[in-house]
């Protein structure tokens, strides 16, 4: 992005002051962000199958699982504040050196010879530290125009499936054929070179894109990190709580979908442990292309208010025919649809709410949408084991249904303030 009193074909200040130049900061971005995503799915690919060999059942890895869900909850909206406040470098820097931890921990979890439940659970401590999304997505906002914004943020959905089939091979592959300890060593390995590449080639800050050129630091150094008052005051700022409520409120029900699907698979659909990891690796193709491509160019023709009602109008619909689907084809064919939808409502919101903010919050904004997922993976295994048991796997699709109606309706009657230059 250009400011107003930059020469035209230069990239911000805040990114030529680093050692690459904004092409290349954004392109290292890309990169960083797909190798990050990748390593996180090569550790999911193992540890259900660790968890069981350390004889966890399926409460205890729950709980496990809650764990780190609320870790990344509560870790969220403080590393945003602080990458605004100490700028991406250190902001990549810290998350990378936090994922090395949790992959050398996870890799001694392995070894028989050390107290594995001990040091598994021990593995989700670093969780706290561990943001890359939202670093780079404040990179990409802080290098991008407004209007270019959402194609910027639609391709970070290109890391997005490029770690769910990479990692997801990668981590049963290296897992059946070197041992279980092998994914998480190749992790650690990769976290390591990510903070190096973050530390050497990462600009100190990218700030200043929009605001004239200065790269200064939000706040300044009175700044605190720890101040949950300029952290929520963002929410009440005009246009970002509506928003961020249609965020939570509209993905929620996919969440607890998502939460479940290990086991909806394996009960419901009947599926062995590869073919599931085919299906994942389905899911990561549509969203690669949907979020990295599709969202993107239909930001260029509809409003970011007409894309919100497409992606509620699209929840319900699916949600209606998810109620009623008996095979695993059947959601297949239900899988472009969910996609579309949980794309353009992650992309567009998170779009809206960085133009509401000022450029200097747009790290701590991203950081509290990115404790949109964490709250799911905490509340989620409760709520939806509970619908599940008691409901079976339609229950998921009515609720999704129902939810995302009233949201389109609300939409509908009253369109969210926002700037835009579009015609819908």
């Amino acid at each position: 992005m250009q400011d107003a009193g930059a020469p035209r074909g230069q990239g911000p200040p805040a990114a030529q002051a680093g050692p690459l130049g904004r092409p290349w900061v954004l392109l290292l971005t890309y990169v960083l962000t797909s190798m990050e995503f990748t390593c996180l799915f090569m550790q999911f690919s193992i540890l259900p199958y660790l968890s069981r060999r350390l004889g966890l059942d399926s409460v205890t890895f729950g709980y496990l699982q809650t764990t780190f869900g609320v870790l990344q909850l509560l870790g969220g909206p403080v590393f945003g504040r602080f990458a605004d406040q100490r700028g991406a470098r250190a902001a990549f820097t810290v998350s990378f050196l936090a994922a090395s931890a949790l992959y050398l921990l996870l890799m001694a979890a392995c070894s028989p010879a050390l107290p594995g439940v001990a040091l598994l659970f021990a593995s989700r401590l670093p969780a706290l530290f561990m943001h890359t999304l939202p670093a780079a997505q404040m990179v990409v906002a802080d290098l991008s125009a407004p209007e270019e914004r959402p194609a910027a943020l639609g391709r970070l959905g290109l890391c997005f499936g490029i770690g769910i089939i990479i990692g997801s091979l990668l981590g049963g592959t290296l897992g059946t054929a070197c041992g279980m300890h092998c994914p998480p060593f190749v992790a650690f390995v990769a976290n390591l070179l990510g903070a190096v590449l973050s530390f050497t080639c990462i600009p100190t800050s990218t700030k200043g894109a929009g605001t004239g050129g200065q790269a200064a630091l939000a706040g300044g150094p009175q700044a605190r990190v720890f101040d949950l008052k300029a952290i929520s005051r963002l929410l009440l700022q005009p246009g970002v709580l509506p928003v961020f409520l249609v965020k939570v409120i509209s993905g929620f029900p996919s969440g607890l979908f998502t939460v479940m699907f290990s086991i909806i698979c394996m009960d419901f659909f009947q599926l062995e442990a590869a073919q599931a990891g085919y299906l994942t690796s389905f899911f990561g193709v549509l969203q690669m292309v949907i979020q990295g491509l599709v969202v993107g160019r239909m930001s260029n023709h509809f409003s970011e208010a007409a894309l919100l009602q497409a992606s509620a109008l699209g929840f319900s619909v699916v949600g209606l025919a998810m109620a009623l689907m008996s095979n695993i084809l059947h959601f297949c064919l239900l899988m472009p649809g969910l996609v579309f939808s949980l794309c353009t409502l992650n992309v567009i919101t998170d779009s809206i709410l960085t133009k509401a903010v000022s450029a200097s919050d747009t790290g701590t904004m991203l950081g509290l949408c990115a404790t949109v997922n964490p709250l799911t993976r905490t509340l989620g295994p409760i709520i939806g084991g509970l619908l599940y048991r008691s409901f079976g796997v339609p229950v998921f699709g009515y609720v999704q249904f129902a939810v995302n109606f009233l949201v389109l309706l609300v939409l509908w009657r009253q369109p969210l303030p926002q700037k835009t230059d579009k015609v819908w």
